[in-house]
Order: structure tokens, then C-alpha cells, then sequence
């Protein structure tokens, strides 16, 4: 009996090249066919109402979340919402109003006389705001208090007060306390925004410099503002706000709707006043003045 020897048939012997990529390119494209039907059969079928909703609770989730974060950026370095708690700055601010304050004045923008600024109460020679009602709103609980943090809703400033810069550091301020305009470095200024039937003077009469690293400031409702004048010990000392307690600059009203207005600086109110003769020297670290302490009203 004979038997055939040899290495085993090879299966594509006396077939072309062509012929062999035919078959295989044939096979390739029924394997890629199917495996694109599954995936549009997959895309196709319709998902359970559990997985919708599902899937919409989480958008919704990382929506709420990236707001929330992107609020707190710019609440933290850009701009704050306050709302106003008094009529200490009657016309140009009424009781309610909500006000953009921006912090960048000081800061990237200088800060002018005119500006109205936000500012935490200097608590010098006593907080400002003793025996006063704050104004902070007790609606909402630890809720409401969670969206003023990350800034959804506006301040309640139940530690903050907004008034307007009338002195800059150097600044050379007097009042008559009477019907007179208010001097700066020695130039009367005609104030616009103080409220009718108010004198520019009005409350209490002062001569004073104000210090290195600070602002004096006023309520354009004069005859209600407890500011700078009723915080002073009669040299600027302890009236003046320390700039670094300076939120910002209230921009512009925004809401109610009907008080929607740009809070622009009047530039020919302080367009005559001269710099200060010269600029005070900025106190060494851990220098404190200690003033006489001066009584606020409830104002």
C-alpha cells in the first residue's frame, strides 16, 4: 500500500492572489455591515422611561452644578450683587434697590471721587452699623444663605454699607455744617446727586485730611447718612474707610426694572479739584491711632 508523503495540501495552492483578496475583502465588508447593524439597531431601540429620566436628572445635575461654580468665580473676583437696606443714599439709591458692584475698584480700575462704593463696616472706633438693623433677610434658612454664598442671590449686607467717596488719601475735606457746599483741596463742589432739600453740608461741620490708604466718604442723603462725619474724631482719622475694606464700585441699579440706570461718576463735580498738596506717608505696620470715641446716630 503506498502512502503520499509530503507537507499537507496548502488550501489556497492554484489560486490567484486576486481571487484570494476577493474572497477575504467579501468577508471584511459582511463582518463590517453587521457590526454597524448592531450599532443602529442599539441607537435604534427605544430607551425604558427609568433610563430618560435618569439621564435628565444627570444633565440637569451638571447644568445646576458648572452654574453654580461659574457664579461663584465671578461673585468671588468680578462682580457682586447687593441689595440696599436704608435710604441713606436717597435719590441716587432707594430702600430695595439691587445694585452690580464691581471689584475691580480699586484693583485693576482706579478709584475717583464720586465713586459709590460697598464696603465692609470699618468697625472704627465702633462698627458703624451698632444698633442698627442690619436689613439681612431671614426668608430661605440655610438655603437662601447657600445661594447668597455662591452668588444667585444678592448680598444682604447685613455687614456692608454703600455710601460715596467725596475724599481720596491726601484729601483735604470741609464742611460748614450748614448750608455750604462741601471744599475739596480748598474748590467748592456742586453735588447733584445729593438729595432735594438737603444741604451739601448738612449734619455735622469737619476740617479734615484724610489718611494714607483711605477714602472719606458721605450719603448723597445727607441729612440721614451716618458716614465718615458721625465715625470721626475731628482729624479724619477714625471717619476715613480703610481702603482695603472696600468691596467695590456699585456700576449700575438692577432691579426694580423701573430703576434700571448706570451709576456713571459726575465728572464736573470734581473736574476743578486739585490733587492733594502732598500724599500722606502710609503708616508703618501695627500702628494704630487711638481717638476719642465718637457717638453714631441711628441713621
Amino acid at each position: 500500500m503506498s502512502q503520499q508523503t509530503g507537507r499537507p495540501e496548502d488550501p489556497t495552492r492554484g489560486r490567484g492572489t486576486d481571487d484570494l483578496q476577493r474572497r477575504r475583502g467579501r468577508a471584511d465588508d459582511d463582518y463590517d455591515d453587521d457590526f454597524d447593524d448592531d450599532l443602529e439597531d442599539d441607537e435604534d431601540r427605544p430607551r425604558g422611561f427609568g433610563a430618560t429620566v435618569l439621564a435628565g436628572i444627570k444633565e440637569l445635575v451638571i447644568v445646576i452644578v458648572l452654574a453654580m461654580a461659574l457664579s461663584f468665580v465671578v461673585k468671588t473676583w468680578l462682580f457682586q450683587a447687593f441689595y440696599i437696606p436704608s435710604g441713606s443714599m436717597e435719590n441716587t439709591l432707594v430702600r430695595d434697590d439691587r445694585v452690580i458692584v464691581s471689584k475691580l475698584t480699586p484693583g485693576p480700575f482706579d478709584l475717583r471721587r464720586g465713586d459709590v462704593v460697598v464696603f465692609e463696616d470699618p468697625g472704627t472706633p465702633q462698627p458703624w452699623l451698632a444698633g442698627l438693623d442690619s436689613g439681612a433677610s431671614t426668608v430661605g434658612g440655610p438655603f437662601h444663605e447657600a445661594l447668597v454664598f455662591v452668588g444667585l442671590l444678592p448680598e444682604d449686607s447685613e455687614n456692608h454699607l454703600i455710601k460715596r467717596v467725596i475724599g481720596l488719601p491726601g484729601d483735604h475735606v470741609q464742611s460748614d455744617g450748614g448750608t455750604g457746599p462741601i471744599l475739596v483741596n480748598g474748590v467748592a463742589i456742586t453735588e447733584p446727586y445729593v438729595k432735594p432739600g438737603d444741604a451739601p453740608s448738612e449734619g455735622k461741620k469737619f476740617d479734615i485730611t484724610v489718611p494714607a490708604g483711605h477714602v472719606w466718604v458721605m450719603g448723597d442723603h445727607r441729612s440721614d447718612s451716618s458716614d465718615s462725619r458721625f465715625h470721626d474724631d475731628g482729624t479724619g482719622a477714625t471717619g476715613s474707610v480703610p481702603i482695603d475694606k472696600l468691596v467695590g464700585r456699585a456700576l449700575f441699579i438692577v432691579w426694580p426694572i423701573d430703576h434700571v440706570t448706570w451709576l456713571g461718576v459726575p465728572e464736573r463735580t470734581f473736574a476743578q479739584v486739585p490733587a492733594p498738596a502732598s500724599t500722606p506717608a502710609v503708616k508703618p505696620s501695627g500702628t494704630k491711632t487711638t481717638p476719642a470715641a465718637t457717638k453714631a446716630p441711628a441713621s
